[in-house]
């Protein structure tokens, strides 16, 4: 690092700190004070090109492939990048007047990337300090001046490693699906294995097959209080009832000596024990103790946000960027729960203060890192300072999301040096003989549990938050009556009841983050990226909170398993990340570590060559699922079919014609395709054409389709014969010599989409011909101008020049005239003033801006506003299916965006003056 000023320069006393952002440097500066200027690189100042942005003479080297140096140890070739290059500028003007440099960007392994970054492109010849800290207050910055280090060239390796891994393995893959799945698809090296995790629970759900079972629930009181309480059916002559978790995912019974009750069964026990005595059996009680969770890591910030507050993981980490860069809480982006010695203190004074000194345990709790590679060299998420701010001393400056979310990690860093919570379980079991009936004679056992917290502890400040899980039930909070053994206890409302197991939860954003950490798949500081990311490819949608993975996933994931074994294996993938924290470490170098992985060793065989000996790889078969013994599931062009393996036979001709198929819905979640359900879409299924006739003017024929955006009607022009082509006249070039004659191409068709109120089963041939012939001319105005109605993709308007006006009705196309088009154009133009039409529907005042949200019909399509804020209906999600819920989520996200940055468009530049004068001349 450059560590001598430049003799000649003279002492200006002017210190300039870098740091990415420019929200961080506006705090960063109220706190340094004079003599130091803060700016702000706004992120990475380069990266990789495009192959095709390479200079000509490097791309047919060793770096023309990807942008790294194949030969020369996997060397990346950085530029800066287009729209960074004023701010570079900027930076090295800054830096001429300065006597030392401070990089101030993040520690952890990206923010120590940039630093260098800014190293290499500005090239200071003043003295450079790297800078770093965990919060932004003013105590942390000057423990952070007092501790100046150099860069870590480790970190930078292991950054630089992970950028040149993810190019390699998206050049190679993204390719091969291209060619086999669709267009415009990606590979990731995490994003592909966690897309398959969404991919195998939805398999687990469509392989499963539910199971039924049967037990009994009682009230039950003692003979001389009014007390009572609820008690479920344990067990039958001395064998346990079955229950979900004895079921496996084929609805087979696995739980050995229970005793599975059908509904016969359970109705004649519940018949039998309405007016029996039950005696108290046994009564079990245990102390119960409850310990805090840990302050916050980046991925458990994640997971209780998801669960407490709705948010999504990139709009907790959004949230979480604004608040850290405003001094609130301290680095978002961590592995570790530990907490420094003035957090801890500060988190038991304010318990203290606040619940009273028996809320505070006579030792500080130490929370261990679970992570073996933790890569941060940060402390817990927690609010900022040596001293934290109350939720209460902030809600001046904080709004909607960035308050819940201070409070949710002020509430959990201070209970996490709470005292637990105490108490007792108490376990009830009691019974009776039924009588009568079928079931006369059988010992019938219940079961009652309960927890009675005699002591809140940290309960008073906080709770975590559980996922959804299968057969839990939850008695934490009932409480039971003080019950002795032998007691008489009445029976009262005995009732049979019916389940059915449940198939494997789909993952929420929670529970993937909580299952990648579990795996080591990724690191918490791409957990939000990973999952916008497989979102914003198509491969999984949000159904409510549940993840649903489209059929291309399916298809995706079909192939990499297939022919890219490793890529997408959980264990091998965790591998590669133990591999990066080893660079990081300074344990290995990034360059070995990269030949290892591209051109293998002993015992792999590297990337380069998997990609290159993929073989035939058959397209048709990657994008098909069997759903029954004759129809299959297709991903195709146009989206998800199901076809007919069965041929189809021309009665009359007896020759195989195309087999039948049947759209697939894109809002259908693919568990939901179930044998019944694929054969009703196939029964259903409209026509994909109906031929109607012929045109007696161009002789074509008309036919009606449904197409991907909606049904129309076409003509079916053929191909040009040899003779036609002969035919044509000749044309030639400049040079006056003939050219070839053209190719048998066919002419564009004329088309019209359906009205709303025609279909393709009922459109006529008149109606057809009606909607191929639009635009309609009605004549011309007093100046001449042709004044035409046809049919838009916003509805029927009326077109003069520019000028475009909406009119009622799309059958008016046919019958308005030329003078109520005047009549029309002759009032003022109005936009958005149509009469008002009442919202699709309501949900209520949203939370933070307290107006009511609806839904409205926009001219893209539904969207969700609250009057201040508007988001688009998440595509293939319907109306019906929106929820309160979804509905804040979704302006919570949109107000965490912020605003849609306006691109400006960059004025054409002036020709050359040798070009002029070519011109000219």
């Amino acid at each position: 690092m450059p560590s001598k000023a430049a003799a000649s320069k003279p002492k200006t006393g002017k210190k300039l700190v870098i740091v990415e952002s420019p929200a961080k440097s506006k705090t960063i500066a109220k706190y340094l004070g004079e003599g130091f200027v803060v700016e702000a690189s706004i992120g990475h100042i380069r990266d990789l090109p495009q192959p095709s942005e390479l200079p000509a003479e490097l791309k047919k080297s060793s770096i023309g492939k990807f942008a790294v140096d194949l030969e020369n140890d996997f060397k990346p070739y950085y530029v800066v990048s287009s729209d960074k290059k004023k701010k570079v500028a900027e930076l090295k003007a800054q830096l001429k007047d300065a006597d030392e440099l401070y990089l101030a960007t993040d520690g952890d392994r990206e923010g120590e990337a940039i630093a260098w970054h800014l190293l290499e492109v500005l090239k200071p010849k003043v003295p450079v300090h790297r800078m770093t800290f965990a919060e932004i207050t003013k105590e942390s910055l000057q423990r952070a001046l007092g501790n100046l280090r150099e860069l870590d060239t480790d970190l930078v390796d292991a950054q630089e490693t992970r950028r040149v891994v993810d190019r390699l393995f998206g050049y190679e893959l993204s390719p091969v699906l291209w060619r086999k799945v669709a267009p415009k698809l990606s590979a990731g090296r995490v994003q592909s294995v966690v897309t398959r995790m969404v991919v195998e629970r939805e398999r687990e759900r469509m392989a499963f097959r539910s199971a039924s079972y049967w037990d009994l629930t009682g009230t039950f009181g003692t003979t001389d209080t009014a007390e009572s309480f609820g008690a479920k059916l344990a067990a039958v002559d001395g064998r346990r009832v079955a229950s979900g978790r004895d079921f496996n995912d084929k609805g087979e019974l696995t739980g050995k000596n229970v005793a599975h009750l059908d509904e016969a069964t359970a109705k004649a026990l519940a018949t039998a024990l309405q007016n029996v005595d039950f005696t108290v059996r046994s009564v079990e009680h245990k102390p119960y103790t409850r310990r805090p969770a840990a302050p916050f890591t980046t991925s458990t910030l994640q997971q209780e946000a998801g669960r407490k507050l709705r948010f999504s993981s990139k709009s907790t980490m959004q949230t979480a960027q604004r608040l850290y860069e405003n001094g609130y809480i301290t680095y978002m982006r961590t592995d570790s729960s530990s907490l420094s010695d003035e957090a801890v203190n500060a988190a038991r004074r304010q318990a203290s203060e606040l619940y009273g000194a028996e809320f505070v345990p006579a030792a500080k709790r130490v929370y261990a890192t679970k992570s073996s590679n933790a890569q941060e060299a940060h402390e817990a998420i927690r609010p900022a300072g040596d001293s934290f701010r109350t939720p209460a001393q902030v809600a001046s400056a904080l709004r909607g999301d960035e308050f819940k979310l201070y409070e949710l990690i002020w509430k959990r860093t201070v209970a996490s040096q709470m005292a637990d919570a105490k108490g007792s379980t108490a376990t009830i079991r009691l019974g009776a003989t039924a009588s009568g009936g079928a079931a006369d004679g059988q010992d019938a056992e219940f079961s009652a549990s309960g927890t009675v917290i005699t002591f809140r502890g940290f309960l008073a400040a906080y709770e975590e938050g559980r996922d959804e899980s299968r057969n839990s039930s939850d008695d934490s909070d009932r409480r039971l009556p003080n019950v002795k053994e032998n007691d008489q206890l009445t029976a009262a409302n005995v009732q049979a009841s019916g389940h059915d197991t449940s198939p494997p939860p789909r993952f929420t954003e929670a529970s993937l983050t909580k299952e990648m950490e579990e795996r080591d798949i990724g690191r918490p500081s791409t957990y939000a990226s990973t999952l916008s990311t497989i979102m914003d490819r198509g491969y999984v949608r949000k159904q409510g909170s549940a993840l649903v993975p489209s059929w291309i996933a399916f298809s995706v994931v079909r192939l990499l398993e297939l022919h890219f074994t490793d890529y997408v294996d959980y264990e091998f993938t965790a591998g590669m990340e133990t591999g990066l924290d080893r660079i990081a470490n300074g344990q290995e170098e990034g360059s070995d570590w990269l030949k290892h992985f591209y051109f293998g060793g002993e015992e792999n065989k590297g990337l380069q060559a998997i990609v290159n000996n993929l073989g035939d790889i058959d397209a048709r078969d990657i994008n098909s699922l069997p759903i029954t013994d004759t129809l299959v599931l297709r991903v195709g062009k146009f989206g998800p079919y199901l076809e007919s393996t069965v041929p189809t036979v021309d009665p009359k001709t007896g020759e195989i014609i195309e087999a039948a198929r049947a759209n697939v819905p894109e809002d259908l979640a693919p568990d939901e395709l179930t044998a019944e359900k694929a054969q009703e879409l196939m029964d259903t299924a409209a026509p994909e054409e109906r031929v109607l006739g012929v045109d007696p003017e161009s002789g074509h024929t008309v036919v009606a389709k449904n197409g991907r955006y909606g049904p129309y009607v076409t003509e079916v022009i053929p191909e040009m014969t040899a003779e036609e082509i002969a035919n044509q006249p000749v044309e030639y070039y400049k040079n006056g010599k003939p050219k070839p004659p053209k190719k048998p191409v066919k002419a564009k068709p004329r088309t019209g989409s359906l009205f709303k109120s025609m279909s393709v089963d009922s459109v006529t041939l008149a109606e057809a011909l009606a909607l191929m012939s639009l635009p309609r001319v009605l004549g011309a105005d007093a100046e001449g101008n042709e004044i035409t109605v046809q049919n838009g993709r916003f509805g029927p308007y009326l077109k003069k020049g520019s000028d475009s006006r909406s009119i009622a009705t799309e059958e008016e196309i046919f019958t308005i005239t030329l003078d109520a088009a005047l009549e029309i154009y002759s009032q003022p133009k109005q936009r958005g003033a149509r009469a008002a039409v009442p919202p699709l529907a309501e949900f209520g005042d949203d939370p933070v801006s307290e107006k009511k949200i609806v839904v409205k019909e926009g001219r893209f399509g539904p969207y969700i506003t609250d009057g201040v804020t508007n988001i688009t209906v998440p595509r293939g999600t319907e109306i019906e299916q929106l929820t309160r819920e979804m509905a804040i989520e979704l302006l919570a996200d949109k107000r965490a965006r912020g605003p849609a940055k306006r691109t400006t468009k960059t004025p054409a530049k002036k020709p050359a003056a040798k070009k002029k004068a070519a011109a000219k001349k």
